[in-house]
């Protein structure tokens, strides 16, 4: 398996679906000059791995964006991903962070699951009490009470990689084989982070279920996917309107707009300010702001 792939596969004979995922350069472009602690990358990497394995199975233009909100030094983990398996994702903390289980770093919190399709009418939003101490455990609890269905995630991360095994029993799994599920959990569970992060997939799957018959897809390339979009800042900008604009300009000498997410900062100097607004009647100026822009200063 190439670095930044997605593989789904199916185990036939037991209607166990799963999935295989591998991050390499992608995942070290979004920790580029983050400087985020050994912790906090291992816990962002596993959950960048679990977003893409659950956004494996988006079929139509969309974007699912899962975040892990706490009270603890660990405050925020957000990753978002489209059905390209397009990636971008971000850490924040509230003070210095040493290794700790997840349940530790985070503290009490939310996860908050929100899926955007073109075919809704409005987008599917998720929101549940934190429940677990690892990422995997987090999701694993999640998707036992959204899907009522038994899945299990096996994840690894370090500052090179990320990588994460999905397994989940389909309805019909029980009338094909009644221990099935608990052979292939079991099986799965002997899998060390070093085999996730480095054996290719088919060669991953041949070493922990190499007595059932698996039906391994087509690789599905990942990438990071954070360009830059002036114009959409310079619309953000308008919607604030002049005045607001205006008074951060006089107050800090320059407008600067920083997109978390992305780790990007855009700055306007006075005479780009006045570029934009020139001609703006005071009625677009007044326009609603936005739910969530990015900081101003």
């Amino acid at each position: 398996m190439s670095n930044d792939t997605l593989h789904r596969f199916l185990l036939d004979d037991l209607d166990i679906s799963g999935a295989v995922v591998r991050l390499g350069p992608a995942w070290r472009l979004m920790l580029d000059n983050r400087g985020y602690a050994a912790a906090v990358a291992q816990l962002l990497g596993e959950m960048t791995a679990t977003t893409l394995l659950l956004a494996g199975n988006l079929k139509q233009p969309g974007r699912l964006t899962i975040q892990l909100r706490g009270s603890g030094a660990l405050s925020l983990l957000v990753i978002d991903c489209n059905e390209q398996l397009q990636i971008r994702g971000m850490a924040k903390c509230t003070a210095a962070i040493e290794a700790g289980a997840a349940s530790e770093l985070l503290g009490d919190g939310q996860l908050q699951l929100a899926l955007d399709m073109a075919s809704m009418r409005e987008p599917y939003q998720s929101i549940v009490p934190l429940a677990g101490d690892s990422i995997a455990e987090i999701f694993e609890h999640y998707l036992a009470q959204s899907d009522q269905r038994p899945a299990r995630l096996f994840l690894a991360a370090s500052q090179d990689g990320a990588a994460g095994l999905f397994l989940q029993r389909l309805p019909t799994a029980e009338q094909r084989d009644a221990d099935g599920w608990t052979r292939i959990e079991a099986l799965a569970a002997t899998v060390k982070p070093a085999e996730l992060l480095s054996l290719p997939a088919d060669k991953l799957l041949l070493r922990l279920f190499g007595e059932e018959t698996v039906r391994l897809f087509a690789a599905r390339p990942v990438a990071h996917n954070c360009p830059e979009d002036w114009d959409k800042v310079r619309s953000m900008l308008v919607s604030l309107g002049r005045e607001e604009v205006y008074a951060a300009l006089h107050e800090q000498g320059e407008v600067l707009i920083k997109d978390d997410i992305c780790n990007r900062e855009y700055r306007f100097d006075a005479q780009a300010i006045d570029e934009l607004f020139a001609g703006q009647p005071p009625a677009a100026a007044s326009a609603s702001t936005p739910a969530a822009p990015p900081t101003l200063h």
